[in-house]
């Protein structure tokens, strides 16, 4: 049971430094240093964390990361600074409650600690660059409010129960890593949404028209799937954000044809993932709504419920616009489809 609660201390720490390092360290310290907890023979090891020394530096930094995790897209740029400094934080704080064990596991331990806080360093800056999607920054207030308790609870829960906690922090870790493919697409979505906006001259304005080029990584999987030899009237590149049967996230085109005005093909294909998903619009609706970073299309269905959502970055905003239009016409077909350029 003292492996255990050793065990559950260490791992503890190494994951709740992934969220954060400075917080993590102060208010440890602090409880020692003020005699709010006190320290059994097994724990003696960790009585440095109550010199005055640490305190200052680890309050000042928390004290920094207070207010930038706070600033949207600054705490990105601070958990980018930190994406070394917190699993190596974790590790070593992880060995030093291990005191004087063998060098070989310490060395196990270190390594799977700074797995630990590397894994919910990742979770937390992943979904950081998720929330920064919007300017807003009460998403990130929240987020870092949320984070700073989760880590004072982690903190109090190693103090009254390691074994428990341990538990905790095991399942936290398999469902970040039953996750992590969802967050990963997530986030290279989002840098590839960012980095297209920040590329975008101010104010400028796509003038290109829709165009019937099927873009080469994906003219074979539609080939594949079009039996009836469908001509294809456009398609733009957008990336899928929601619908059944539809993952989100997804690079890839949505595609129009001359045939089947009842319908839209999403086509997506990557070294993991070849997705063709068939979008049925007849008698749905369209809403095209301009965002931060993309412009979203929402496809509903006849009785007005979002079906599928779709994101296109913000330098085709003339071709989304055209686009949209297609597709009304198409729902609610006054004249002919616009065709392509």
């Amino acid at each position: 049971m003292e492996t255990l609660d050793l065990l559950g201390v260490a791992f503890g720490l190494a994951m709740l430094s992934g969220l954060n390092l400075y917080l993590t360290v102060f208010a440890t310290g602090l409880a020692i240093r003020m005699h709010w907890i006190t320290l059994g023979g097994d724990f003696q090891q960790l009585a440095f964390l109550g010199d005055h020394w640490i305190l200052g530096v680890s309050g000042i930094f928390f004290l920094l990361e207070f207010f930038a995790d706070k600033i949207p897209w600054v705490d990105t740029l601070w958990d980018a600074l930190h994406t070394v400094i917190r699993p190596l934080g974790g590790a070593f704080l992880a060995t030093r409650v291990l005191g004087d064990a063998s060098p070989t596991f310490l060395v196990i331990v270190g390594l799977m600690a700074g797995t630990m806080s590397f894994a919910t360093h990742s979770a937390k800056a992943g979904t950081r660059i998720i929330a920064n999607g919007s300017p807003e920054p009460l998403t990130n207030i929240g987020l870092s409010v949320g984070e700073d308790l989760a880590v004072l609870g982690g903190l109090a829960l190693l103090h009254f129960n390691p074994v428990v906690a341990l538990a905790v922090f095991l399942l936290v870790l398999l469902t970040t890593m039953y996750f992590a493919p969802r967050i990963f697409r997530a986030v290279k979505a989002r840098i590839w949404l960012a980095f297209r906006k920040l590329n975008l001259p101010a104010g400028s304005r796509s003038t290109e028209g829709l165009s019937a080029t099927m873009p080469e990584r994906v003219r074979d999987r539609f080939n594949e799937q079009n039996l009836l030899k469908a001509t294809v009237l456009w398609a733009v590149p957008c990336i899928s954000r929601k619908g059944p049967r539809l993952p989100s996230n997804l690079f890839g085109v949505l595609v129009a044809t001359v045939e089947e005005t009842d319908r839209l093909y999403f086509i997506s294909k990557s070294r993991w993932t070849k997705v063709v998903q068939t979008l049925e619009i007849d008698g749905g609706s369209i809403e095209r709504i301009p965002g931060f970073l993309f412009d979203e299309i929402r496809l509903a269905d006849a009785e007005g419920k979002r079906r599928y959502s779709l994101a296109f970055d913000r330098g085709r905003s003339g071709v989304v616009e055209k686009m949209s239009e297609s597709i009304r016409l198409r729902i609610q077909p006054t004249e002919e489809p616009v065709p392509a350029e």
